[in-house]
Protein backbone atom coordinates (compact mmCIF):
# COMPACT_ATOMS: atom_id res chain seq x y z
CA UNK A 1 0.00 0.00 0.00
CA UNK A 2 3.04 2.29 0.25
CA UNK A 3 2.63 3.54 -3.32
CA UNK A 4 -1.17 3.75 -3.22
CA UNK A 5 -2.82 7.08 -2.39
CA UNK A 6 -6.53 6.67 -1.72
CA UNK A 7 -8.71 9.40 -3.26
CA UNK A 8 -12.06 9.37 -5.03
CA UNK A 9 -10.18 9.34 -8.33
CA UNK A 10 -7.92 6.37 -7.46
CA UNK A 11 -10.35 4.18 -5.53
CA UNK A 12 -11.41 2.05 -8.49
CA UNK A 13 -8.27 -0.14 -8.48
CA UNK A 14 -7.03 -0.56 -4.89
CA UNK A 15 -4.48 -3.15 -3.68
CA UNK A 16 -5.75 -6.43 -2.21
CA UNK A 17 -4.41 -5.47 1.22
CA UNK A 18 -6.99 -2.74 1.48
CA UNK A 19 -9.84 -5.21 1.00
CA UNK A 20 -8.40 -7.67 3.50
CA UNK A 21 -7.96 -5.04 6.20
CA UNK A 22 -11.42 -3.60 5.63
CA UNK A 23 -13.12 -6.99 5.90
CA UNK A 24 -11.32 -7.78 9.17
CA UNK A 25 -12.42 -4.46 10.63
CA UNK A 26 -16.05 -4.95 9.58
CA UNK A 27 -16.11 -8.15 11.60
CA UNK A 28 -14.56 -6.36 14.59
CA UNK A 29 -17.06 -3.51 14.40
CA UNK A 30 -20.02 -5.88 14.14
CA UNK A 31 -19.05 -7.38 17.52
CA UNK A 32 -19.25 -3.95 19.19
CA UNK A 33 -22.62 -2.88 17.81
CA UNK A 34 -25.35 -1.79 20.20
CA UNK A 35 -23.16 -0.02 22.75
CA UNK A 36 -24.15 3.31 24.25
CA UNK A 37 -22.08 6.38 23.37
CA UNK A 38 -21.92 9.59 25.36
CA UNK A 39 -21.59 13.12 24.15
CA UNK A 40 -18.18 14.69 24.83
CA UNK A 41 -18.29 18.08 26.54
CA UNK A 42 -15.18 19.56 28.14
CA UNK A 43 -13.44 16.21 27.48
CA UNK A 44 -15.99 14.48 29.71
CA UNK A 45 -18.60 11.87 28.80
CA UNK A 46 -22.05 13.40 29.12
CA UNK A 47 -25.27 11.40 29.09
CA UNK A 48 -28.80 12.66 28.49
CA UNK A 49 -32.04 11.40 29.94
CA UNK A 50 -33.41 10.62 26.48
CA UNK A 51 -31.66 8.37 23.97
CA UNK A 52 -32.01 7.40 20.33
CA UNK A 53 -30.95 4.36 18.32
CA UNK A 54 -28.60 4.52 15.37
CA UNK A 55 -29.87 1.82 13.00
CA UNK A 56 -28.23 0.64 9.81
CA UNK A 57 -29.99 1.33 6.50
CA UNK A 58 -28.68 -2.06 5.34
CA UNK A 59 -30.90 -3.86 7.86
CA UNK A 60 -33.10 -1.76 10.10
CA UNK A 61 -33.06 -4.50 12.74
CA UNK A 62 -29.34 -3.77 13.16
CA UNK A 63 -28.81 -1.34 16.05
CA UNK A 64 -25.36 0.15 15.60
CA UNK A 65 -25.37 2.13 18.81
CA UNK A 66 -27.35 4.07 21.39
CA UNK A 67 -26.75 7.82 21.38
CA UNK A 68 -27.78 10.75 23.53
CA UNK A 69 -30.75 12.91 22.59
CA UNK A 70 -29.21 16.18 23.68
CA UNK A 71 -31.34 19.25 24.37
CA UNK A 72 -30.98 23.00 24.76
CA UNK A 73 -29.19 22.63 28.09
CA UNK A 74 -26.56 20.38 26.55
CA UNK A 75 -26.07 22.91 23.76
CA UNK A 76 -25.52 25.68 26.30
CA UNK A 77 -23.11 23.56 28.34
CA UNK A 78 -21.10 22.66 25.25
CA UNK A 79 -20.86 26.33 24.24
CA UNK A 80 -19.78 27.33 27.75
CA UNK A 81 -17.06 24.68 27.64
CA UNK A 82 -16.05 25.87 24.17
CA UNK A 83 -15.79 29.45 25.43
CA UNK A 84 -13.44 28.31 28.18
CA UNK A 85 -11.51 26.26 25.66
CA UNK A 86 -11.29 29.21 23.31
CA UNK A 87 -9.48 31.26 25.94
CA UNK A 88 -6.68 28.68 25.81
CA UNK A 89 -6.76 27.71 22.15
CA UNK A 90 -7.14 31.21 20.66
CA UNK A 91 -3.82 32.22 22.22
CA UNK A 92 -1.95 28.98 21.52
CA UNK A 93 0.78 29.61 18.93
CA UNK A 94 -0.31 28.55 15.48
CA UNK A 95 2.65 26.19 15.20
CA UNK A 96 1.44 24.23 18.23
CA UNK A 97 -2.14 24.21 16.94
CA UNK A 98 -1.31 22.74 13.56
CA UNK A 99 0.99 20.19 15.17
CA UNK A 100 -1.97 18.82 17.13
CA UNK A 101 -4.32 18.92 14.14
CA UNK A 102 -1.78 16.98 12.10
CA UNK A 103 -1.52 14.41 14.88
CA UNK A 104 -5.29 14.03 14.70
CA UNK A 105 -5.10 13.48 10.94
CA UNK A 106 -2.42 10.84 11.44
CA UNK A 107 -4.59 9.10 14.03
CA UNK A 108 -7.49 9.00 11.56
CA UNK A 109 -5.12 7.27 9.15
CA UNK A 110 -4.20 4.72 11.81
CA UNK A 111 -7.89 4.03 12.46
CA UNK A 112 -9.05 4.34 8.85
CA UNK A 113 -10.41 0.80 8.58
CA UNK A 114 -12.57 1.26 11.65
CA UNK A 115 -13.83 4.54 10.24
CA UNK A 116 -14.50 2.84 6.92
CA UNK A 117 -16.38 -0.04 8.49
CA UNK A 118 -18.56 2.26 10.59
CA UNK A 119 -19.29 4.56 7.64
CA UNK A 120 -20.28 1.59 5.46
CA UNK A 121 -22.65 0.27 8.11
CA UNK A 122 -24.00 3.65 9.17
CA UNK A 123 -24.32 5.46 5.83
CA UNK A 124 -24.59 2.55 3.40
CA UNK A 125 -21.48 3.54 1.41
CA UNK A 126 -19.58 0.85 -0.44
CA UNK A 127 -16.20 0.08 1.05
CA UNK A 128 -14.16 2.33 -1.22
CA UNK A 129 -16.46 5.32 -0.79
CA UNK A 130 -16.43 4.74 2.98
CA UNK A 131 -12.66 4.54 3.27
CA UNK A 132 -12.23 7.55 1.00
CA UNK A 133 -14.60 9.57 3.21
CA UNK A 134 -12.30 8.98 6.19
CA UNK A 135 -9.14 9.58 4.16
CA UNK A 136 -10.54 12.86 2.87
CA UNK A 137 -11.22 14.02 6.42
CA UNK A 138 -7.54 13.55 7.28
CA UNK A 139 -6.34 15.22 4.09
CA UNK A 140 -8.66 18.21 4.56
CA UNK A 141 -7.21 18.69 8.03
CA UNK A 142 -3.66 18.44 6.74
CA UNK A 143 -4.37 20.87 3.92
CA UNK A 144 -5.63 23.47 6.41
CA UNK A 145 -2.42 23.04 8.42
CA UNK A 146 -0.32 23.33 5.28
CA UNK A 147 -2.04 26.60 4.40
CA UNK A 148 -1.46 28.02 7.87
CA UNK A 149 2.21 27.07 7.64
CA UNK A 150 2.62 28.26 4.03
CA UNK A 151 1.27 31.68 5.04
CA UNK A 152 3.36 31.87 8.24
CA UNK A 153 0.29 32.09 10.43
CA UNK A 154 -1.20 34.87 8.26
CA UNK A 155 0.92 37.60 9.81
CA UNK A 156 1.82 40.06 7.04
CA UNK A 157 4.01 43.14 7.38
CA UNK A 158 2.40 46.10 5.60
CA UNK A 159 3.79 49.41 4.37
CA UNK A 160 5.58 51.90 6.63
CA UNK A 161 3.82 55.24 7.13
CA UNK A 162 5.84 58.24 5.85
CA UNK A 163 5.79 60.03 9.20
CA UNK A 164 8.61 62.55 9.87
CA UNK A 165 10.54 61.86 13.05
CA UNK A 166 8.59 58.62 13.71
CA UNK A 167 8.98 54.98 12.86
CA UNK A 168 5.68 53.25 12.13
CA UNK A 169 5.20 49.53 11.73
CA UNK A 170 1.99 47.97 10.43
CA UNK A 171 0.98 44.33 10.45
CA UNK A 172 -2.10 42.57 9.12
CA UNK A 173 -2.91 39.61 11.35
CA UNK A 174 -5.64 37.02 10.92
CA UNK A 175 -7.02 35.89 14.27
CA UNK A 176 -9.61 33.26 15.25
CA UNK A 177 -13.19 34.27 15.91
CA UNK A 178 -13.57 32.22 19.09
CA UNK A 179 -16.28 29.53 19.29
CA UNK A 180 -17.25 27.76 16.07
CA UNK A 181 -20.14 25.34 15.49
CA UNK A 182 -20.00 22.64 12.80
CA UNK A 183 -23.31 21.01 11.80
CA UNK A 184 -22.50 18.14 9.47
CA UNK A 185 -24.57 15.94 7.10
CA UNK A 186 -25.19 12.19 6.94
CA UNK A 187 -23.66 11.56 3.53
CA UNK A 188 -20.03 12.49 4.33
CA UNK A 189 -19.85 12.19 8.13
CA UNK A 190 -16.07 11.90 7.99
CA UNK A 191 -14.95 14.54 5.51
CA UNK A 192 -17.72 17.08 6.10
CA UNK A 193 -17.23 16.91 9.85
CA UNK A 194 -13.47 16.51 10.05
CA UNK A 195 -12.74 18.99 7.26
CA UNK A 196 -14.40 22.10 8.72
CA UNK A 197 -13.51 21.10 12.28
CA UNK A 198 -9.86 20.75 11.29
CA UNK A 199 -9.86 24.11 9.52
CA UNK A 200 -11.53 25.87 12.45
CA UNK A 201 -9.06 24.32 14.90
CA UNK A 202 -6.02 25.16 12.79
CA UNK A 203 -7.28 28.75 12.65
CA UNK A 204 -7.47 28.83 16.45
CA UNK A 205 -11.19 28.43 17.16
CA UNK A 206 -12.74 26.05 19.66
CA UNK A 207 -15.45 23.71 18.38
CA UNK A 208 -18.89 22.31 19.01
CA UNK A 209 -19.63 19.58 16.50
CA UNK A 210 -23.19 18.37 15.93
CA UNK A 211 -23.65 15.49 13.44
CA UNK A 212 -26.75 14.35 11.59
CA UNK A 213 -28.85 12.00 13.71
CA UNK A 214 -28.53 9.33 11.00
CA UNK A 215 -24.74 9.17 11.42
CA UNK A 216 -23.62 9.98 14.97
CA UNK A 217 -21.16 7.08 15.28
CA UNK A 218 -18.70 8.35 12.69
CA UNK A 219 -18.57 11.78 14.33
CA UNK A 220 -18.13 10.16 17.72
CA UNK A 221 -15.05 8.40 16.32
CA UNK A 222 -13.72 11.80 15.23
CA UNK A 223 -14.39 13.25 18.66
CA UNK A 224 -12.43 10.35 20.18
CA UNK A 225 -9.51 11.14 17.87
CA UNK A 226 -9.34 14.74 19.10
CA UNK A 227 -9.67 13.59 22.71
CA UNK A 228 -6.97 10.93 22.36
CA UNK A 229 -4.54 13.36 20.70
CA UNK A 230 -4.84 15.53 23.80
CA UNK A 231 -6.65 18.71 22.82
CA UNK A 232 -7.21 20.90 25.89
CA UNK A 233 -10.53 20.68 27.74
CA UNK A 234 -13.33 22.51 25.98
CA UNK A 235 -11.54 22.92 22.66
CA UNK A 236 -13.48 20.13 20.92
CA UNK A 237 -17.00 19.28 22.04
CA UNK A 238 -19.37 16.70 20.53
CA UNK A 239 -23.14 16.76 20.99
CA UNK A 240 -25.92 14.66 19.47
CA UNK A 241 -29.64 15.23 19.18
CA UNK A 242 -32.42 16.67 17.03
CA UNK A 243 -31.74 19.61 14.76
CA UNK A 244 -35.05 21.18 15.74
CA UNK A 245 -34.06 21.51 19.40
CA UNK A 246 -30.36 20.95 20.07
CA UNK A 247 -29.30 22.22 16.66
CA UNK A 248 -31.52 25.29 16.80
CA UNK A 249 -30.23 26.13 20.28
CA UNK A 250 -26.70 26.19 18.88
CA UNK A 251 -27.75 28.37 15.95
CA UNK A 252 -29.62 30.84 18.16
CA UNK A 253 -27.00 31.20 20.86
CA UNK A 254 -25.09 34.50 21.11
CA UNK A 255 -22.12 32.43 22.33
CA UNK A 256 -21.50 31.21 18.77
CA UNK A 257 -18.95 33.28 16.84
CA UNK A 258 -19.16 31.35 13.56
CA UNK A 259 -20.97 28.40 12.03
CA UNK A 260 -20.46 25.86 9.24
CA UNK A 261 -23.44 23.92 7.90
CA UNK A 262 -23.63 21.33 5.14
CA UNK A 263 -27.05 20.12 4.05
CA UNK A 264 -30.10 20.96 2.01
CA UNK A 265 -30.84 24.32 0.42
CA UNK A 266 -34.07 24.82 2.39
CA UNK A 267 -32.50 24.06 5.78
CA UNK A 268 -29.37 26.04 4.94
CA UNK A 269 -31.29 29.14 3.95
CA UNK A 270 -33.36 28.93 7.12
CA UNK A 271 -30.16 28.74 9.17
CA UNK A 272 -28.71 31.65 7.20
CA UNK A 273 -31.72 33.85 8.02
CA UNK A 274 -31.93 32.70 11.63
CA UNK A 275 -28.21 33.23 12.25
CA UNK A 276 -28.53 36.80 10.98
CA UNK A 277 -30.73 37.69 13.95
CA UNK A 278 -27.79 38.18 16.29
CA UNK A 279 -26.54 41.50 17.61
CA UNK A 280 -24.06 41.81 14.76
CA UNK A 281 -23.07 39.91 11.60
CA UNK A 282 -21.22 36.65 12.21
CA UNK A 283 -19.52 34.44 9.63
CA UNK A 284 -21.51 31.50 8.32
CA UNK A 285 -20.24 28.95 5.80
CA UNK A 286 -22.98 27.06 3.98
CA UNK A 287 -22.77 24.23 1.44
CA UNK A 288 -26.33 23.55 0.33
CA UNK A 289 -26.48 20.97 -2.40
CA UNK A 290 -26.70 20.93 -6.15
CA UNK A 291 -28.58 19.98 -9.28
CA UNK A 292 -25.51 19.14 -11.25
CA UNK A 293 -25.44 18.91 -15.05
CA UNK A 294 -23.23 16.82 -17.30
CA UNK A 295 -23.09 18.06 -20.89
CA UNK A 296 -22.09 15.65 -23.66
CA UNK A 297 -20.91 17.05 -26.98
CA UNK A 298 -21.16 15.26 -30.32
CA UNK A 299 -17.34 15.24 -30.22
CA UNK A 300 -17.15 13.41 -26.87
CA UNK A 301 -15.53 10.08 -26.11
CA UNK A 302 -18.85 8.39 -25.34
CA UNK A 303 -17.44 5.44 -23.42
CA UNK A 304 -15.58 7.82 -21.11
CA UNK A 305 -18.66 10.01 -20.78
CA UNK A 306 -20.90 7.07 -19.88
CA UNK A 307 -18.41 5.84 -17.28
CA UNK A 308 -18.08 9.25 -15.66
CA UNK A 309 -21.83 9.87 -15.63
CA UNK A 310 -22.55 6.42 -14.21
CA UNK A 311 -20.13 6.90 -11.33
CA UNK A 312 -21.38 10.39 -10.54
CA UNK A 313 -25.08 9.63 -10.86
CA UNK A 314 -25.12 6.44 -8.79
CA UNK A 315 -22.09 6.51 -6.50
CA UNK A 316 -23.28 6.64 -2.88
CA UNK A 317 -26.78 6.00 -4.23
CA UNK A 318 -26.91 9.50 -5.71
CA UNK A 319 -26.73 10.95 -2.19
CA UNK A 320 -23.97 13.39 -3.00
CA UNK A 321 -24.61 17.08 -3.36
CA UNK A 322 -22.35 16.74 -6.41
CA UNK A 323 -24.27 13.87 -8.03
CA UNK A 324 -24.92 14.08 -11.79
CA UNK A 325 -28.69 14.39 -11.93
CA UNK A 326 -29.15 16.18 -15.28
CA UNK A 327 -27.55 14.78 -18.42
CA UNK A 328 -27.74 17.02 -21.50
CA UNK A 329 -26.65 15.31 -24.72
CA UNK A 330 -26.30 16.63 -28.26
CA UNK A 331 -28.79 14.87 -30.51
CA UNK A 332 -26.15 13.41 -32.87
CA UNK A 333 -24.81 11.13 -30.11
CA UNK A 334 -27.82 10.87 -27.84
CA UNK A 335 -28.82 7.30 -28.71
CA UNK A 336 -25.30 5.90 -28.40
CA UNK A 337 -24.58 7.68 -25.10
CA UNK A 338 -27.87 6.49 -23.64
CA UNK A 339 -27.20 2.91 -24.74
CA UNK A 340 -23.74 2.95 -23.17
CA UNK A 341 -25.07 4.37 -19.91
CA UNK A 342 -27.96 1.91 -19.71
CA UNK A 343 -25.59 -1.02 -20.27
CA UNK A 344 -23.31 0.14 -17.46
CA UNK A 345 -26.20 0.74 -15.10
CA UNK A 346 -27.79 -2.63 -15.78
CA UNK A 347 -24.65 -4.32 -14.41
CA UNK A 348 -24.57 -2.29 -11.18
CA UNK A 349 -24.54 -4.53 -8.12
CA UNK A 350 -26.95 -3.39 -5.40
CA UNK A 351 -26.63 -4.90 -1.93
CA UNK A 352 -24.73 -4.91 1.36
CA UNK A 353 -22.06 -2.22 0.86
CA UNK A 354 -19.62 -4.17 3.02
CA UNK A 355 -19.37 -6.78 0.25
CA UNK A 356 -16.54 -6.25 -2.22
CA UNK A 357 -18.54 -6.50 -5.45
CA UNK A 358 -21.33 -4.13 -4.38
CA UNK A 359 -21.40 -0.70 -6.04
CA UNK A 360 -24.65 0.62 -4.54
CA UNK A 361 -25.77 0.15 -0.97
CA UNK A 362 -29.06 1.34 0.52
CA UNK A 363 -30.30 4.92 0.71
CA UNK A 364 -29.83 6.52 4.09
CA UNK A 365 -33.24 6.39 5.74
CA UNK A 366 -36.98 5.93 5.35
CA UNK A 367 -37.51 9.52 4.21
CA UNK A 368 -35.12 9.00 1.30
CA UNK A 369 -36.74 5.63 0.54
CA UNK A 370 -40.20 7.21 0.47
CA UNK A 371 -38.91 10.11 -1.66
CA UNK A 372 -37.57 7.61 -4.19
CA UNK A 373 -40.99 6.00 -4.50
CA UNK A 374 -42.68 9.38 -4.90
CA UNK A 375 -40.21 10.76 -7.44
CA UNK A 376 -40.18 7.64 -9.59
CA UNK A 377 -43.96 7.58 -9.61
CA UNK A 378 -44.07 11.26 -10.61
CA UNK A 379 -41.54 10.74 -13.39
CA UNK A 380 -43.37 7.69 -14.72
CA UNK A 381 -46.49 9.77 -15.31
CA UNK A 382 -44.83 11.97 -17.94
CA UNK A 383 -41.64 10.14 -18.94
CA UNK A 384 -40.23 6.64 -18.78
CA UNK A 385 -37.42 4.70 -17.11
CA UNK A 386 -34.89 2.92 -19.28
CA UNK A 387 -33.57 1.11 -16.22
CA UNK A 388 -34.51 1.07 -12.55
CA UNK A 389 -37.43 2.95 -11.09
CA UNK A 390 -38.18 0.40 -8.38
CA UNK A 391 -37.44 -0.28 -4.73
CA UNK A 392 -36.06 -3.68 -3.79
CA UNK A 393 -37.89 -5.67 -1.14
CA UNK A 394 -37.01 -9.26 -2.04
CA UNK A 395 -34.73 -11.57 -0.05
CA UNK A 396 -31.77 -9.83 1.57
CA UNK A 397 -33.21 -6.43 0.59
CA UNK A 398 -36.33 -6.84 2.72
CA UNK A 399 -35.10 -5.11 5.88
CA UNK A 400 -33.13 -2.29 4.28
CA UNK A 401 -33.70 0.80 2.17
CA UNK A 402 -32.59 -0.57 -1.19
CA UNK A 403 -33.54 1.01 -4.50
CA UNK A 404 -32.46 0.60 -8.11
CA UNK A 405 -30.21 2.97 -10.05
CA UNK A 406 -32.67 4.73 -12.33
CA UNK A 407 -32.41 6.52 -15.68
CA UNK A 408 -35.39 8.62 -16.77
CA UNK A 409 -35.94 9.97 -20.29
CA UNK A 410 -38.64 11.85 -22.20
CA UNK A 411 -39.49 13.95 -19.14
CA UNK A 412 -40.91 17.36 -20.16
CA UNK A 413 -38.57 20.22 -19.34
CA UNK A 414 -41.23 21.93 -17.25
CA UNK A 415 -41.33 18.98 -14.83
CA UNK A 416 -40.42 20.12 -11.31
CA UNK A 417 -37.75 17.42 -10.91
CA UNK A 418 -35.53 19.07 -13.50
CA UNK A 419 -34.83 21.74 -10.87
CA UNK A 420 -35.48 19.96 -7.55
CA UNK A 421 -32.56 18.20 -5.84
CA UNK A 422 -33.67 14.58 -5.38
CA UNK A 423 -30.53 13.33 -3.58
CA UNK A 424 -31.22 9.81 -4.86
CA UNK A 425 -29.91 7.44 -7.57
CA UNK A 426 -32.14 8.96 -10.24
CA UNK A 427 -30.69 10.77 -13.24
CA UNK A 428 -32.61 12.40 -16.09
CA UNK A 429 -31.40 12.62 -19.68
CA UNK A 430 -32.43 15.26 -22.22
CA UNK A 431 -31.57 15.61 -25.92
CA UNK A 432 -30.38 19.07 -27.01
CA UNK A 433 -29.86 20.55 -30.46
CA UNK A 434 -26.56 22.21 -29.60
CA UNK A 435 -24.22 23.13 -26.77
CA UNK A 436 -25.69 26.61 -26.33
CA UNK A 437 -29.05 25.06 -25.52
CA UNK A 438 -27.36 22.69 -23.08
CA UNK A 439 -25.59 25.56 -21.32
CA UNK A 440 -28.78 27.56 -20.99
CA UNK A 441 -30.50 24.60 -19.33
CA UNK A 442 -27.47 23.84 -17.16
CA UNK A 443 -27.41 27.38 -15.73
CA UNK A 444 -31.17 27.69 -15.28
CA UNK A 445 -31.35 26.37 -11.70
CA UNK A 446 -30.80 28.01 -8.32
CA UNK A 447 -27.80 25.74 -7.67
CA UNK A 448 -24.23 26.06 -8.90
CA UNK A 449 -22.16 23.37 -7.21
CA UNK A 450 -20.52 21.02 -9.74
CA UNK A 451 -20.76 20.39 -13.47
CA UNK A 452 -19.19 18.08 -16.03
CA UNK A 453 -18.47 18.21 -19.74
CA UNK A 454 -17.36 15.77 -22.43
CA UNK A 455 -16.07 17.12 -25.74
CA UNK A 456 -12.98 18.44 -27.47
CA UNK A 457 -10.40 20.86 -26.05
CA UNK A 458 -11.90 24.05 -27.44
CA UNK A 459 -15.38 23.05 -26.31
CA UNK A 460 -14.06 22.26 -22.84
CA UNK A 461 -12.65 25.77 -22.49
CA UNK A 462 -15.97 27.20 -23.67
CA UNK A 463 -17.65 25.11 -20.97
CA UNK A 464 -15.34 26.43 -18.24
CA UNK A 465 -15.93 30.00 -19.41
CA UNK A 466 -19.72 29.77 -19.34
CA UNK A 467 -20.86 27.31 -16.69
CA UNK A 468 -22.10 28.73 -13.39
CA UNK A 469 -20.61 26.23 -10.96
CA UNK A 470 -17.90 26.21 -8.32
CA UNK A 471 -16.35 22.86 -9.32
CA UNK A 472 -16.10 21.92 -12.99
CA UNK A 473 -14.68 18.88 -14.77
CA UNK A 474 -13.99 18.10 -18.41
CA UNK A 475 -13.58 14.60 -19.88
CA UNK A 476 -13.22 12.90 -16.52
CA UNK A 477 -13.94 9.14 -16.51
CA UNK A 478 -13.60 8.90 -12.71
CA UNK A 479 -16.69 11.04 -12.30
CA UNK A 480 -18.53 13.54 -14.45
CA UNK A 481 -19.42 15.81 -11.54
CA UNK A 482 -17.99 14.09 -8.45
CA UNK A 483 -14.63 13.24 -6.93
CA UNK A 484 -13.12 16.47 -5.55
CA UNK A 485 -10.11 16.11 -3.27
CA UNK A 486 -8.30 18.64 -1.03
CA UNK A 487 -5.31 20.17 -2.71
CA UNK A 488 -6.46 18.96 -6.11
CA UNK A 489 -10.10 20.01 -6.62
CA UNK A 490 -11.26 22.41 -3.88
CA UNK A 491 -14.97 21.86 -3.27
CA UNK A 492 -17.66 24.53 -3.02
CA UNK A 493 -20.50 26.12 -4.92
CA UNK A 494 -21.96 29.26 -6.44
CA UNK A 495 -25.47 30.69 -6.17
CA UNK A 496 -27.73 28.57 -3.94
CA UNK A 497 -25.02 25.95 -3.43
CA UNK A 498 -22.80 27.98 -1.13
CA UNK A 499 -22.46 31.18 0.84
CA UNK A 500 -18.75 31.94 0.91
CA UNK A 501 -17.50 31.75 -2.67
CA UNK A 502 -14.44 29.88 -1.36
CA UNK A 503 -13.97 26.14 -1.73
CA UNK A 504 -13.00 23.67 1.02
CA UNK A 505 -9.62 22.08 0.48
CA UNK A 506 -8.42 25.11 -1.47
CA UNK A 507 -6.08 28.06 -0.89
CA UNK A 508 -8.77 30.53 0.25
CA UNK A 509 -10.88 28.44 2.65
CA UNK A 510 -8.94 28.54 5.91
CA UNK A 511 -9.12 32.33 6.02
CA UNK A 512 -12.92 32.11 6.40
CA UNK A 513 -12.37 30.91 9.99
CA UNK A 514 -10.40 34.03 10.93
CA UNK A 515 -10.90 37.80 10.94
CA UNK A 516 -8.36 40.48 10.28
CA UNK A 517 -6.79 42.82 12.78
CA UNK A 518 -4.33 45.54 11.80
CA UNK A 519 -1.60 46.29 14.35
CA UNK A 520 0.05 49.70 14.05
CA UNK A 521 2.88 50.75 16.34
CA UNK A 522 4.58 54.15 16.42
CA UNK A 523 8.04 54.68 17.87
Amino acid sequence: MADFKLTYATMYNPPDELHTNFEKEVENVRTSMGQEYAMLIDNQDVFAEDKFEDRSPIDTDMVLGIFQKGNETHAQNALKAARRGAEIWNTTPWQARISMVRKAADLIDERIYKFGAVIALEVGKNRMEALADAAEAADLMRYACDQMEKNSGFVVKMGQDPLPNHTATNYSVLKPYGVWVVISPFNFPGALTGGPVGAALAAGNSIVMKPASDTPWTSRLLAEVFRDVGFPDGVVNFVTGPGSTLGQALIDSPEVDGLTFTGSYDVGMNIYRSFANGKYPRPIILEMGGKNPAIVSKNADLERAAQGIYRSAFGLQGQKCSAASRILVEEDVYDELVENLVNLTADAKVGDPCEKEVFMGPVANKNAYDDFKKFTEDLSKTGKFLTGGNVRTDGDYAKGYFVEPSIAVDVPMDHYLWKHEMFLPITMIHKVKNLDEAMEIANSVVFGLTAGFYGNKDESQWFFDNIQSGVTYANRPQGATTGAWPGFQPFGGWKGSGSSGKNAGGPYYLQLYMHEQVNTSIE
